[in-house]
């Protein structure tokens, strides 16, 4: 399966594609800012661990993709880890290259790389199952965002996506032009690739910054030549609220209030105060 473009889901049709995307963001923001309150790595486990099935069956996404997604998070989720372990004061468990590992260091480290996991595989569900115009207009609809930044916020999310295009196109320009890898090529009978030179890279990367600007200001031009924010304007694709919208609505935020009273019943769930800087 492709990869989905900047601001498009997955190519697929899932239960997760089909809901009101304002509730998506909505359910998204209330689970991450609930989190964000919680330290303890047992919850944000038990949390993670739910929200899998749902990203494959509920959204349908592959777990290579899911997994791919994944890096930066794990990455950064390392890195807090390795940051409290060794620099948390408590009884030393270990000692690593003449730093000291103690428990109660590892304990919130593993509370914050858990949390970082959960954020991460939430947030990527809800992009690669939501639509970027159809984001737009919920929210225009149903929030009711301004339709000048709705319309500019499409016109961005369009930019965006063509970026990738825009670069190839520039690059294979590159290797057409440069006689150096006409004559490779011709000695070699391989595939010819544009240069990796830094210049060459520095030049690409500059037309494309030129490119993209222009054609921001064309896309600019055509909005206001068309009327953009002068008045109200109808919706081509309106996205209703369905019976559907509720249930996910009530399953997320209720299954996330179980996992904390059951976390807190157990003793197990710790707040910010535990990271000793409210006093």
């Amino acid at each position: 399966m492709n990869a989905p473009a900047f601001g498009r889901p997955l190519p697929v049709d899932s239960l997760l594609h089909r809901r009101d995307p304002t509730v998506k963001l909505l359910v998204v923001l209330v689970v991450c800012l609930a989190i964000t309150a919680v330290v303890d790595p047992i919850t944000p486990t038990a949390l993670y661990l739910l929200t899998w099935p749902v990203a494959l069956l509920a959204a349908r996404i592959p777990a290579a993709t899911l997994l791919r997604a994944h890096v930066p998070f794990v990455a950064f989720a390392f890195s807090l880890l390795l940051v409290n372990a060794t620099t948390r004061e408590g009884a030393t468990i270990a000692r690593v290259l003449g730093l000291d590992i103690t428990a109660e260091g590892v304990t919130i480290g593993a509370g914050l790389a858990m949390r970082t996991l959960l954020i991460g595989i939430v947030s990527v569900t809800f992009v690669l199952t939501t639509d970027g115009a159809r984001l737009m207009t919920s929210m225009h609809q149903h929030l009711h965002l301004s339709g000048r930044f709705a319309y500019a916020v499409l016109a961005g999310y369009r930019l965006l996506e063509q970026l990738p295009q825009t670069w190839q196109t520039i690059r294979a320009a590159q290797a057409v032009r440069d006689p150096r890898r006409r004559e490779q090529a011709r000695r070699e009978s391989g595939t010819r690739g544009p240069s990796a030179r830094p210049r060459a890279l520095a030049q690409a990367a500059f037309t494309l910054l030129v490119t993209s600007l222009r054609r921001g200001e064309r896309m600019s031009i055509a909005l206001e030549t068309r009327g953009l924010g002068a008045g109200r304007r109808t919706i081509a694709a309106p996205s209703d609220l369905r019976a559907g919208d509720a249930v996910l609505a009530v399953v997320a935020l209720g299954t996330l209030t179980l996992v904390l009273g059951i976390s807190w019943h157990l003793g197990v769930l710790r707040g910010l105060g535990e990271l000793g800087v409210f006093g």
